[in-house]
C-alpha cells in the first residue's frame, strides 16, 4: 500500500495532479461496501498503533505534548471513534424509507445515503493528530475520497501523519498535502465536492468565500470564548479542579477551553483559592521544568497571550497566579486574573492560552446580557446543583455544545453531535454526525402504479376546482 510521500508546499501541477487522482477514484470510493470500508479504517488505526511512539516524539518535538496526553487526547480518541462507526456503519449507509402523503398515493420514497466525492480536510495544530485522523474516519466511513492539509506548525507531527497516511491508503484514496498559507490557497482553488475546517473564525471566513466559488458544502468547527457559569455552590473544590484542569490541558489551546469564568461575587475568593490551589497541584514546583506542562506552539503565540494577561493588568487586573512568561521558549505559566477590565482584550479575544479571567455576578441576569452581547460560543459550562439554574442558563444563552458540572469531556462523545452556531461554526462532527457530513442524503421517489395524480392536471374543468377546493379542506 505505501506510496511516496509528497514534498512539503509541492508545486501547483502535483497538488492538481493528486487531486485529479483522487476525482477519478471517487465513484469506485463511493460502491464500496461497509465492509470495505471498515477495513481500510482497521489499516489505519493498526498504522497509528504502529507509529505510537514516533507521534509521541514529533509531538513532544513540536510543543512539549506530554506521551500521555499523547495517548489519551490523541491515540484514544482514534480509536475510540473508529470502533463507533464500525458500530453503526451498516446502519448509517441503508437507505431508509419514508412516508408519503396524498400526492405520492401509488408511490415508494426513501432517503439513500451517498458520498459527497473529494473532501478536503484542513486541520489545526492544537490536536495535530486527533483533529486529522477524526474527520479523516468519518470521510473514509461516507466513502469519500480525501485530502489532508495538516498545520505546519507542528510540522514533525504532519510528517508522521503523511507517512501513516502512504501506509494505510493507495494515493487515489487519501493524500496528505503540507505546506503553508500559499498551499492552503491552493487547494481552496480546486473543486471539492465538501471542507471540512477547524480552525478559527477569521481563516473560517476565507473556507466558506472559497466554497462558494465552486460551490461546495462546509463543515467549520471554529472557536470562540466558551464562559463558565458556576452557581453558589456549598463546596467550589469539585468545580474548581475540573475548570483548572480543562483550562491548563494542552496549556489552554483548545477551542472548548473555557475562557472565562462567572462566580457569585460573595464566593469569589473560595473559588479563587480553590482554583489555583487546583492548578498549583497539578502542576507542582518550577513551571519552566514540569515535564507534565506544555508548551505553547509558537513564540508568536506565546506572545500575543503575553501581551493580552499585560493589557488586563494595565487596565487594573490583578494577577493571583502566573508570570514570568517566556515567548522565545514558548511558554506562558498558569495564569489566574481577577477585577478584569469589561474592555481588556483578554476578555474580547479567544485566549488560545493558559490564561484565566475570574468576573463576578449578583445576578443572573448579568451573566446573560454580558454573553449574550457576544457571538456565541462553540462550548458552555455551568456548574450547579440546581436543576432550575441549569435549565435558565441553557434556555437563555446559546452555544454549540454544552456541559453541565464539568468541562470539554463532551467532545470525547461519539454520540453527541460537535459543532458551532454562528460564529463558532456550521455543521457537526462525531460519530454517525461526522458520517452524515460527507454524505450526501439523496431523495429517491417511485411510481410503482399510478395514482389520482392524473385527475389534477389540465385543463382545469369545474368539477377539477371543486374536487381541488375539497381537496383542501379535506386535508
Amino acid at each position: 500500500m505505501t506510496h511516496s510521500v509528497l514534498p512539503i508546499a509541492p508545486e501547483v501541477d502535483v497538488i492538481e495532479k493528486t487531486f485529479s487522482a483522487l476525482q477519478a477514484r471517487a465513484p469506485k470510493q463511493r460502491a464500496l461496501t461497509a465492509k470495505e470500508r471498515v477495513q481500510r479504517l482497521d489499516a489505519l488505526y493498526a498504522e497509528i498503533w504502529k507509529r505510537r511512539d514516533d507521534l509521541k516524539q514529533a509531538m513532544w518535538k513540536d510543543f512539549r505534548k506530554p506521551a500521555e496526553e499523547v495517548d489519551l487526547t490523541e491515540i484514544f480518541v482514534i480509536k475510540s471513534e473508529i470502533k463507533a462507526v464500525k458500530r453503526g456503519l451498516r446502519k448509517w449507509m441503508r437507505p431508509k424509507r419514508v412516508p408519503g402523503g396524498l400526492a405520492q398515493v401509488g408511490s415508494a420514497s426513501w432517503v439513500r445515503p451517498e458520498a459527497k466525492g473529494v473532501a478536503l480536510i484542513i486541520s489545526p495544530w492544537n490536536y495535530p493528530m486527533q483533529l486529522v485522523f477524526r474527520p479523516l474516519v468519518a470521510a473514509i466511513a461516507a466513502g469519500c475520497t480525501a485530502v489532508i492539509k495538516p498545520s505546519e506548525l507542528t510540522g514533525a507531527t504532519a510528517q508522521v501523519v503523511a507517512e501513516i497516511v502512504s501506509n494505510a491508503f493507495s494515493e487515489d484514496e487519501v493524500a496528505v498535502v503540507q505546506g503553508g498559507v500559499e498551499t492552503s490557497t491552493h487547494l481552496l482553488n480546486l473543486p471539492f465536492n465538501h471542507i471540512y475546517f477547524t480552525g478559527s473564525p477569521a481563516v473560517g471566513k476565507i473556507v466558506m468565500k472559497a466554497a462558494a466559488q465552486h460551490p461546495c458544502s462546509v463543515t467549520l468547527e471554529l472557536g470562540g470564548k466558551s464562559p463558565v457559569i458556576v452557581d453558589d455552590m456549598k463546596s467550589m473544590k469539585d468545580a474548581a479542579k475540573k475548570i483548572a484542569w480543562a483550562k491548563l490541558s494542552n496549556a489552554g489551546q483548545i477551542c472548548v477551553a473555557p475562557d472565562y469564568v462567572f462566580v457569585p461575587t460573595h464566593r469569589k475568593d473560595d473559588f479563587v483559592g480553590a482554583v489555583k490551589e487546583a492548578m498549583l497541584e497539578m502542576y507542582p514546583g518550577e513551571i519552566d521544568g514540569n515535564k507534565d506542562f506544555q508548551r505553547i506552539v509558537a513564540p508568536h503565540h506565546a506572545e500575543r497571550i503575553s501581551k493580552l494577561v499585560d493589557d488586563a493588568v494595565a487596565r487594573g487586573a490583578k494577577m493571583v497566579l502566573g508570570g514570568g512568561a517566556e515567548a522565545d521558549a514558548c511558554l506562558v505559566p498558569p495564569t489566574i486574573l481577577t477585577g478584569v477590565d469589561p474592555n481588556a482584550a483578554v476578555l474580547e479575544e479567544e485566549i488560545f492560552g493558559p490564561v484565566l479571567p475570574i468576573l463576578t455576578y449578583d445576578a443572573f441576569g448579568e451573566v446573560e446580557q454580558f454573553v449574550n452581547a457576544r457571538p456565541t460560543p462553540l462550548a458552555l459550562y455551568v456548574f450547579s446543583k440546581r436543576k432550575p439554574f441549569v435549565s435558565k442558563v441553557l434556555s437563555e444563552i446559546q452555544s454549540g455544545g454544552a456541559s453541565i458540572n464539568n468541562c470539554v469531556i463532551h467532545v470525547s462523545s461519539n454520540h453527541l453531535p460537535f459543532g458551532g452556531l454562528g460564529n463558532s461554526g456550521i455543521g457537526s462532527g462525531h460519530g454517525e454526525y461526522g458520517f452524515t457530513e460527507f454524505t450526501h442524503l439523496r431523495g429517491v421517489y417511485e411510481q410503482r402504479f399510478d395514482g389520482a395524480g392524473a385527475l389534477l392536471m389540465p385543463p382545469y374543468s369545474a368539477w377539477k376546482t371543486k374536487l381541488i377546493d375539497r381537496l383542501l379542506r379535506w386535508l
